[in-house]
């Protein structure tokens, strides 16, 4: 597997400051995509215009196994599996038990509103809530004009 270090782009980081972030955030994102990181498989759904939902398959998991962080806008979903017992000799084991993690990068004002396990499904729901300063704010229109007032002034 290639990393994505910043010497593979040295035009780039000699004329930028403060990316760095951005660099790791590359070089994360191209290591959990790696093709063989595809356990436990998951969805991602878009509830609405601000709420979204990530459901990670889990099956054979109980809710002690599972642990679900959010930490500076990455949330880590994780499973620690137990030791299966060993009375039991399997046919075929297809159910996989492994130990996981996951991790999503969230986008500014993204929030976990509450996670749930359900069916060997864990889901963990989302919503965008954009402080009200940075909303955009609707200006009324008035019969008042500055300009106006000003120039009878001068005039006047």
């Amino acid at each position: 597997m290639t990393r994505l270090t910043t010497l593979d782009l040295p035009s780039f980081t000699r004329t930028s400051v403060g990316f760095d972030r951005l660099f790791d955030e590359m070089d994360r994102m191209f290591m959990n995509s790696s093709a063989n990181n595809t356990y436990p498989p998951y969805n991602i759904a878009r509830l609405d215009e601000d709420s979204y939902a990530i459901q990670v398959a889990v099956a054979g998991f109980t809710e002690e196994e599972l642990d679900v962080t959010l930490e500076k806008g990455i949330l880590r979903i994780e499973g620690k599996a137990q030791k299966t017992d060993e009375n039991i000799t399997y046919l075929h084991k297809g159910v996989g038990a492994r130990s996981f993690r996951r991790e999503f990068r969230l986008a500014d004002y993204v929030e976990v509103v509450d996670a749930g396990l359900k069916h060997g499904m864990l889901t963990v729901t989302l919503k965008r809530v954009v402080p009200e300063e940075l909303q955009p704010k609707k200006i009324k229109i008035t019969g008042n004009n500055v300009i106006d007032g000003l120039v009878n002034k001068v005039i006047g």
